[in-house]
């Protein structure tokens, strides 16, 4: 699943209501009361490098990052956190390699977002 399809499943999952008190109300909508909640841009890079670096790892194969939907500063660190957990998942094995790409991935996104949005258009 690309990052665009899971985050349109988890948008479609987030959007749909619950039957009440046992009885369906297919026209019934969720009305948000509050603000909703944000996930910062540092956050949602974070995520992202994250799971497709566990794919990348797992696969042994890059794809393309337009497919994977990073931007080519977000596939940078990508490729960075797989290095990295290689190296890692052959001395310490798979456990480890998953903490590193946690690590590495947060660090590497809050670095690249401790101004706000990279500058150099929508791709960097």
């Amino acid at each position: 699943m690309t990052a665009l399809g899971l985050g349109l499943a988890l948008l479609t999952a987030c959007a749909a209501t619950a039957p009440t008190a046992g009885r369906h109300t297919p026209t019934a909508r969720h009305t948000p009361t509050g603000s909703p909640s944000t996930v910062s841009d540092a956050a949602l890079c974070a995520r992202i490098v994250a799971h497709w670096s566990r794919e990348v790892l797992d696969s042994g194969t890059y794809g393309d990052y337009q497919s994977m939907g990073l931007s080519n500063g977000q596939y940078e660190i990508l490729r960075d956190v797989v290095d990295a957990a290689r190296d890692v998942a052959r001395r310490q094995g798979p456990t480890a390699a998953d903490r590193l790409i946690d690590r590495r991935s947060r660090s590497a996104c809050a670095d690249r977002y401790r101004h706000g949005a990279p500058s150099g258009g929508p791709w960097r």
